[in-house]
């Protein structure tokens, strides 16, 4: 059966890959955007989630032209990434807003139509980098690693509901963003994964596909690692 997905953050990398899989199987898709122009034939709203009023707005606009949100794929998100002593307190509260309340604010206005269908999938994403941490990303790292307390909070709080709420946690991933590394940084970042390679966007979007699948109604409240090996043991 047609559901009604959206992805935040979905006009490239992951958040695209997601929207693609999900329209492959047959999926009604919205994505949000924001500064990105989208690509592809999705339903696609301008929305910066640090906006209650944007967020508002782009769930009215899906509801009426696709129907009440059935999954929610929370990826938009930034980085901001810097040493402690040179990081601005706005720097923090910036991506903090971004990538952790901005998860609150999508997850707060899809629950309401979850709750009267009483079912649902909410998948967070986070980063290895909010288990393990990393020099630079303090921001970063706080803001990925509190939407593990968030998911499993929620988890606990709409279960009786039938809906479930999970986290993915990538590893390195092939994407614009990894493209601008150099070789000597990639070697060097990838010297850490034992599977000794980036993932592919696609293979992200598998696990987060998954998860909104009826083979996994019995897992909620989980953290799940595709990092290749990086992360292992957290």
């Amino acid at each position: 059966m047609s559901r009604v997905v959206l992805v935040t953050g979905g006009s490239k990398g992951i958040g695209l890959a997601c929207a693609k899989r999900f329209a492959e199987l047959g999926d009604k898709v919205a994505i949000t955007y924001n500064t990105s122009k989208p690509t592809g034939d999705f339903f696609a709203v301008k929305c910066d989630v640090t906006s209650q009023a944007e967020v508002d707005a782009a769930f009215a606009a899906i509801e009426e032209k696709l129907g009440a949100v059935q999954v929610l794929v929370s990826n938009a998100g930034i980085t901001k990434d810097t040493l402690l002593l040179r990081m601005g307190e706005s720097d923090f509260q910036t991506v903090l807003d971004a990538n952790l309340t901005g998860a609150f604010r999508v997850c707060k206005r899809a629950t309401q139509g979850m709750l009267r269908a009483r079912a649902g999938r909410i998948i967070l994403m986070s980063s290895v980098v909010g288990l393990l941490g990393s020099a630079g990303q303090a921001n970063y790292a706080a803001s990925k690693a509190g939407l593990v307390g968030l998911a499993r909070s929620l988890a606990r709080e709409l279960g009786s509901r039938s809906i479930t709420v999970n986290v993915v946690a990538p590893g390195p991933v092939e994407t614009d963003m990894t493209s601008t590394l150099t070789q000597e940084q990639k070697e060097k970042m990838l010297a850490a994964v034992p599977l000794a390679r980036m993932a592919g966007a696609d293979e992200i979007a598998a696990v987060v596909t998954f998860l909104a699948s009826t083979d996994a109604a019995y897992i909620t409240g989980a953290v799940i690692p595709v990092d290749g090996g990086l992360g292992m043991g957290h």
